[in-house]
């Protein structure tokens, strides 16, 4: 009786124990990803992976996120992770569909047991150490759409089994080692892709010819969008070779006669040239001119020679290296106007100053001053000026003036009045018909887009969290001055070239007030990336409008890329919308530059500015704060950073008294 009393409960307690387990099934299995994640950790280091090993759930450890009690997204770009990744951890994470391992130092080959991620569609490896051949355990993960290996040491051939990857649509192989020729890749439907930089050979395959040349640059390629492979001949129906083999026998059939005749003829067109060269030579020598023209200055100063490993300023890049015809150039100007060239009814022109400083320096002391070419900005050319009294200042000759003389006076000596410490302060001006010339204190560091973008070796500077933040405070004040001098009163052109350093990395809003001196063709598309999306006329821009600019340069100074890019990132779209797209999809972390990443005590001070960016750079002029609200935020923020900091300090401190 007991027996059968006791199988007759047997359904009750499986049922039991079903109901009691179940509930621990996922914890179960969560456990076992928290301790892959862990064994992530000890086996690949990294300075920022500050996991809480205590916590029982790996879903609010920074890089990781989950969803239904399993983690699917794993972001560790930059986090300095190094040597290779142990077989064993990614068989516990088989729920990940993104996998972000960027810019790290990570060697060695891939795991074979990444193959049991089936659920991955997004693996970003870019900008490590790997090596080897593709391995052929990644074409078991049919569901793949974003892969980006490039700028690694992966060696071998390109596999043909990538047509398995049916739903692929990014495919980056750039700058590693691959060797052979690239395979029909026919089942593919790619929106991107690059294999520049390899040891490639052979010709482009015809689906892949839609890409530009740069996808397959650094390599023994050819064929379009490259050059025509050898052999190729694009003459095949001219009547030259339509008799087989004999086209050679038919270059020879020219007579010694013909040949003696083409090699005459030449010669005397040769001669032909050279005496209207000597005509045309004596001719210009024998012009004399009591004057330079400004014309031809202009146009001299067109075809500088540009040092090219330094963008011009409109690319964002500040301050440029001189060149004797720039120099020779603005003197060539100064001295037009010096000649009365420039003059008008009123006598001869001069420099009018500001304020009531002593003037250092005239007309004379600039025109005699070296000159040398700092860039070409939107409102004009900008030189540097070295005195020979000493001073150095930077000289503006502005372009495209369409106000007569008494509106332009009237309108930079508004410009002239203003003073505040972040701003570059204008000194003096010049007016005459074909010369309109500005003079500022010269800033030696440079714009905050030369410090960003330009010198990239041993000797950069690195932007840290401090300097950054200053430099954005800096700038937020002065634009809050300008703003705060009436409610029509606006920037009109804030962008970071436009931002200057001091030797001490102060900000200093430079071009305030020149928007209104010149025609809205003078504004190239270039600056489109900072424009706020309501400006139609780059003369009319509100000051909601300059904080749509100030947003996008807070996002330049966070994430280190340049609005004016033509692609930032695999999905080639402008700064706020890539930001925003990678907030929402991935961590955040991915958006911040490399050289901030190793300032973890102040991530939360990062993410708060970048928050300000993305509120400043809102579709909608309404939503946006003003520039105050901006400059009490930022303040905020800097404080609590400083305050972080002191007690991390005396955190160390005590340390080391223990």
């Amino acid at each position: 009786m007991e027996i059968v009393k006791h199988r007759s409960m047997d359904p009750f307690f499986i049922l039991l124990l079903i109901l009691l387990t179940a509930p621990s099934l996922p914890l179960a299995d969560l456990d076992s990803e928290r301790a892959a994640l862990l064994a992530l950790r000890s086996s690949v280091a990294g300075r920022t992976l500050f996991w809480n090993a205590t916590n029982q759930t790996p879903c609010n450890w920074a890089g990781v996120q989950c969803q239904d009690h399993h983690v699917v997204e794993l972001h560790l770009p930059g986090v300095a992770l190094s040597g290779q990744i142990p077989t064993g951890i990614f068989s516990n994470l088989t729920h990940l569909r993104t996998l972000s391992l960027r810019f790290n130092a990570l060697t060695g080959s891939l795991p074979s047991d990444l193959a049991s991620c089936v659920n991955l569609r997004n693996l970003y490896l870019q900008r490590n150490l790997l090596s080897g051949q593709i391995p052929l355990f990644l074409f078991n993960l049919p569901d793949l759409v974003r892969l980006n290996m490039g700028f690694n040491n992966f060696s071998g051939p390109i596999s043909t089994s990538f047509n398995n990857f049916t739903r692929l649509k990014t495919l980056y192989l750039e700058n590693n080692r691959l060797s052979g020729s690239i395979p029909e890749l026919t089942r593919l439907t790619l929106d991107q892709f690059n294999v520049s930089n390899n040891v490639l050979n052979g010709s482009v395959p015809v689906k892949l010819q839609t890409f530009p040349q740069d996808s397959f640059l650094g390599n023994s390629l050819c064929g379009p969008p490259l050059s025509l492979c050898p052999g190729t001949d694009t003459n095949d129906s001219s009547p030259f070779t339509t008799d087989g083999g004999n086209t050679s026998k038919k270059k020879n059939n020219l007579s010694g006669g013909a040949i003696a005749g083409i090699v005459i003829g030449s010669v005397v067109f040769l001669l032909l040239l050279v005496f209207l060269f000597i005509f045309l030579c004596r001719k210009k020598s024998s012009k004399t001119t009591s004057a330079v023209d400004v014309a031809a200055v202009k146009h001299s100063e067109s075809d500088v020679p540009r040092d090219k490993s330094i963008p011009d300023m409109e690319n964002g890049n500040g301050y440029a290296s001189s060149t004797a015809a720039a120099a020779a150039a603005v003197v060539a100007v100064n001295k037009v106007e010096a000649n009365g060239n420039g003059n008008t009814a009123g006598g001869a022109k001069k420099l009018i100053f500001f304020g009531n400083a002593p003037r250092a320096f005239d007309l004379e002391d600039l025109l005699r001053a070296s000159a040398e070419v700092l860039g070409k900005g939107t409102f004009g050319t900008a030189y540097k000026a070295v005195l020979e009294s000493g001073p150095v200042v930077a000289v503006k000759r502005l372009k495209d003036v369409t106000i007569n003389e008494k509106e332009f006076r009237e309108k930079i000596e508004a410009v002239g009045a203003v003073d505040h410490q972040s701003l570059v302060p204008l000194r003096a001006y010049y007016f005459s018909r074909d010369e309109k010339l500005l003079v500022y204190d010269y800033m030696s560091m440079g714009s905050l887009s030369a410090l960003l973008h330009g010198n990239k070796g041993a000797g950069r500077t690195p932007l840290n969290w401090e300097m950054r933040s200053s430099i954005a405070l800096g700038a937020a004040q002065g634009i809050e001055f300008l703003h705060s001098q009436g409610p029509n009163v606006s920037h009109g052109n804030i962008k970071s070239s436009n931002i200057l350093l001091t030797k001490s990395y102060e900000a200093k809003v430079s071009d305030f007030g020149l928007a209104q001196l010149v025609g809205p063709s003078s504004t190239p598309n270039r600056v489109a990336g900072y424009r706020a999306p309501e400006v139609t006329d780059p003369r009319k821009v509100s000051q909601k409008a300059d904080v749509y600019s100030f947003g996008v340069l807070l996002l330049e100074l966070l994430t280190g890329k340049a609005p004016t890019h033509a692609l930032l990132n695999e999905e080639g779209v402008d700064l706020p919308r890539w930001v925003q797209s990678v907030v929402r999809e991935e961590w955040t972390s991915e958006v911040f530059d490399l050289e901030l990443l190793r300032y973890q005590n102040v991530e939360e001070e990062m993410v708060q500015l970048l928050q300000l960016a993305v509120d400043c750079a809102a579709q909608y002029p309404d939503k946006r704060p003003s520039m105050s609200d901006v400059v009490r935020s930022i303040e905020e923020l800097r404080r609590s950073s400083l305050k972080d900091e002191q007690d991390q300090i005396q955190h160390d401190n005590n340390d080391i008294e223990l």
